[in-house]
């Protein structure tokens, strides 16, 4: 029977696993850990060839997946990696393998 915590990591494991399985948040993944693991909405606009409100439903995504923070500084947002939950979601991964 799975305990609290393991049902816990689960479903983190599983809503990252969706928020990763899109090529357009892979690729805002990869801009903003190029930048250093912090880059503003206006940045990824310029990387990635979508509307705005297309942008934002993946950011979204991204975020309610805990893979980043976003930082609203008057109306426009910074998103930072979180890298803690993408070390978490290795090790559940890592652990499958080597139990």
């Amino acid at each position: 029977m799975a305990t609290r915590k393991t049902e816990q990591d689960i479903k983190s494991v599983e809503k990252i696993s969706k928020a990763l399985g899109d090529r357009h948040r892979l690729n805002i993944l990869q801009h903003i850990t190029k930048r250093g693991g912090c880059a503003a909405c206006s940045e990824i606009h310029d990387i990635v060839d979508l509307a705005q409100p297309s942008i934002s439903h993946h950011m979204k995504v991204l975020s309610e997946a805990g893979l980043v923070n976003a930082q609203k500084k008057g109306r426009h947002f910074t998103y930072t990696l979180n890298t803690n939950a993408l070390e978490n979601y290795l090790l559940f991964l890592q652990n499958m393998k080597n139990p």
